[in-house]
This record gives structure tokens, C-alpha cells and sequence, in this order.
């Protein structure tokens, strides 16, 4: 039998750290041009792919399909990848291994920052926390272009919050599909789905890639934004009814 979770909106988080309420600090940067910082940074780097790939295959009994589309992408530039938000762990590391060669920067809460011991690694990473201020959007928003610039992978999970095993995809705003209109580049489409283990309590994970997709150019820019939201999410809803197995079940509170 599954195990119950009840939740009362689709805002609600169930994977809430020990820091919560990290803030950033005043002086924090996005972007760091310090040489020996992006040295060590390249060394985390090609350790967080290589233990990932350990991991998804030995540990967390992931596969891929289509991962040849990623591979394709990264001969034209960089490109986004807009994932449901399923897995404890492998929300964090899996895109290392999945946009393997290209770099992965994941756009994430600051509260992941404040998790012990491996937050204050997560920027080094790739980690873009998202700022709670206009000051700093502008030096968060720029970041994300710079690195679509530099041919790398902005990876997004638009549903914002954590549901461990979540077969079905919740609905979420157009809000993060703004940047592909500001930075043009391809958009990918990552649908974690589950299945029941033949040899594990926890189920089999499969994860399709969908795309490419683009910003419709002959529409507005809020139109374009909302058609991309739209086919994005269509993607996802059709992908997860490869899901057949309910590890946990989530269950609306009537009261």
C-alpha cells in the first residue's frame, strides 16, 4: 500500500529544508569572474556528473530516452530544460548527467542554499537561486542570459515546488517562460515518470526528453510566452500517463 500525503494547494512544498528562510546575503554574486573559483567550480563540476551517473544507474534505477536530442542541441548553443519536480535527490543532480557535456544551471529557491553541508557547494555547481528583490532580479536575469550565451543548459522546474513521486503534472503560471523570449535559445522538455521495481521497494524512474520548441515570432511577446507555457505543459501531461505506479499517493484535504 503507498504511503497517504494530504496537501491543501498545489503551492505546498514537501520537501521543506532545515533553512527554510535562507536570505541572500547583499553581496551575492551570480556570476563570478574570479579564476580560481571557476577552476574548482569545472573540478565539481565533472565530479557531480560522474557520481550522478553512478547514482541514476546503481542507486535511484534511472533511464533516459532521447537524451540524443540534448546531444544534438549542444552542437547549436544552449538551450533551456523545463522539468516536473519529482525527485528528492535526482531533481538536483540528474540534469549533470542528462545535458552531459553541456553544463547545466539550475534555476532553484535560496533556500536550497541554506541546506547543511552541501548548500553552500550548490552555487558552485550550477545553482541560480532566485532573488526576493527587484534590486538583484536584474543581476539573477542577466546571469541566465550569460549563460545561454556561453552555450550552456538553464534548467527550470516550473512547478516550483517538491512532490517526491508525483505522477500527474501540476498546474504552474507562464511566469518562467519569459526567458526564452529575452534569450532566445531552443526549449526541452524533461518528464520524470515511475513505475513499479521488479527488485526495489522505490520505483523505476524514466525520464523522456521532448523537443526542441520555440517562442511563436509572430505572436506578442505575452501571447508567444503563454503558447510556449501551453505546449510545455502538454508535453509533460502527455509523457506522465507513462506513469503506472503510485509510490506515494497525494490526496486533497476537504477541510
Amino acid at each position: 500500500m503507498s504511503e497517504v500525503r494530504y496537501y491543501k494547494s498545489f503551492d505546498q512544498d514537501f520537501a521543506e529544508t532545515r533553512n527554510q528562510d535562507y536570505k541572500l546575503p547583499k553581496d551575492y554574486k551570480w556570476i563570478h569572474k574570479n579564476p580560481i573559483y571557476n577552476f574548482f567550480s569545472l573540478i565539481l563540476y565533472i565530479l557531480v556528473v560522474v557520481l550522478d551517473l553512478v547514482y541514476m544507474k546503481l542507486f535511484a534505477h534511472t533511464t533516459v530516452k532521447n537524451r540524443h536530442l540534448l546531444i544534438k542541441a549542444k552542437l547549436h548553443g544552449g538551450y533551456y530544460l523545463y522539468s516536473n519536480h519529482t525527485i528528492l535527490f535526482g531533481d538536483v543532480v540528474n540534469p549533470f548527467a542528462i545535458t552531459f557535456p553541456t553544463h547545466p544551471y539550475i534555476i532553484c529557491s535560496p533556500s536550497n542554499l541554506g541546506i547543511p553541508v552541501v548548500g553552500k557547494w550548490l552555487p558552485m555547481a550550477g545553482a541560480l537561486p532566485i532573488p526576493d528583490n527587484l534590486r538583484d532580479m536584474k543581476k539573477f536575469t542577466e546571469a541566465v542570459g550569460k549563460r545561454i550565451k556561453q552555450r550552456n543548459a538553464i534548467v527550470i522546474y516550473p512547478e516550483s515546488h517538491l512532490w517526491p513521486y508525483y505522477t500527474k503534472i501540476r498546474p504552474y503560471t507562464e511566469a518562467a517562460f519569459h526567458f526564452p523570449l529575452k534569450y532566445p535559445a531552443p526549449v526541452y522538455v524533461a518528464t520524470s515518470t515511475f513505475k513499479k521495481s521488479l527488485f526495489y521497494k522505490k520505483p523505476k524512474i524514466t525520464i523522456y526528453l521532448d523537443g526542441p520548441f520555440y517562442p511563436d515570432d509572430e505572436l506578442p511577446r505575452k501571447e508567444a510566452q503563454n503558447k510556449l507555457h501551453y505546449m510545455v505543459q502538454k508535453t509533460m501531461e502527455r509523457r506522465a500517463k507513462h506513469s503506472t505506479y503510485e509510490f506515494i499517493s497525494y490526496r486533497k484535504k476537504t477541510s
